[in-house]
């Protein structure tokens, strides 16, 4: 074979494998580039999470803390709303990754889903109108009306009263409406978000009660299979705490020092 056409030949391979080989590499770089989180809350849990009208992007405790703990990992994270009740069924069923939402540990979760470990330690507390003298804690719930939202913690104990009217809504301010029209005698939900409720919105009308019923710690939930994002998660959490990104991520929600 003619050697100039057999050096155009192994020169036009070299630039094929050349070529093939950058594009491989091009692929490569944009896959850890593009690597993505869903991640799904029920943005109606303020300060945890939800969205003020005019605004795109969800806001909250924990927006900030998973934007936070996100760009750690290195992942980009996509963040959908769905109903507290849908969230770990969408989780189940692969249409998310991981939950955020101010969810509370517990054993019966356990048995669905692995948690992180845990990111902050909440509780349930009590709202009634202003004018309510009778109710001073949960012992006076018994025999009364009590609105809380579905799924969470605070329908699973309001249940628990004694011949207590429990009535189940899909987002906690319509809880505190119902209360202020008379159809229910108190609200059963996290502290955190009824002193959030309570500060900055209308509260004329009702007062928070400061007896408090549990002490729960909420994690970040994902597939019982995932083992290794769990250990992504809380990795990344560590770090924050570590570095102080976490204290300043919750002084700016709560402002105070935890």
């Amino acid at each position: 074979m003619n050697k100039k056409i057999l050096s155009l030949i192994l020169g036009s391979i070299f630039m094929l494998t050349a070529v093939l080989t950058g594009c491989g590499g091009d692929n490569k770089a944009q896959k850890t580039e593009n690597k993505v989180i869903r991640v799904a809350c029920s943005a109606d849990f303020a300060p945890f999470e939800f969205q003020e009208e005019g605004k795109t992007e969800y806001q909250g405790f924990d927006m900030d803390l998973i934007r936070a703990i996100g760009k750690e990992m290195n992942y980009k994270v996509e963040i959908s709303n769905i109903g507290f009740d849908g969230l770990i069924p969408a989780l189940e069923a692969g249409n998310i990754d991981l939950i955020i939402s101010g969810m509370t540990i517990n054993d019966e979760r356990k048995n669905k889903v692995l948690f992180s470990d845990p990111y902050y330690e909440s509780g349930l507390t009590i709202v009634v109108r202003a004018n309510e003298d009778k109710i001073k804690g949960f012992t006076d719930l018994e025999g009364k009306k009590v609105a809380v939202q579905i799924g969470t913690t605070g329908s699973r104990e309001a249940a628990k009263i004694k011949d207590c009217e429990v009535k189940n809504f899909n987002v906690i301010s319509e809880c505190f409406m119902e209360l202020k029209a008379g159809g229910v005698d108190a609200v059963i939900n996290d502290r955190p978000v009824n002193d959030y409720y309570l500060k900055r919105t209308n509260s004329e009308g009702v007062k928070p009660l400061n007896d408090k019923l549990t002490s729960e710690n909420y994690g970040m939930a994902m597939r019982k299979d995932n083992k290794e994002l769990q250990e992504k998660i809380n990795a990344a959490l560590k770090k924050l705490k570590d570095n102080g990104e976490y204290q300043k991520i919750y002084d700016k929600w709560f402002g105070v020092s935890k």
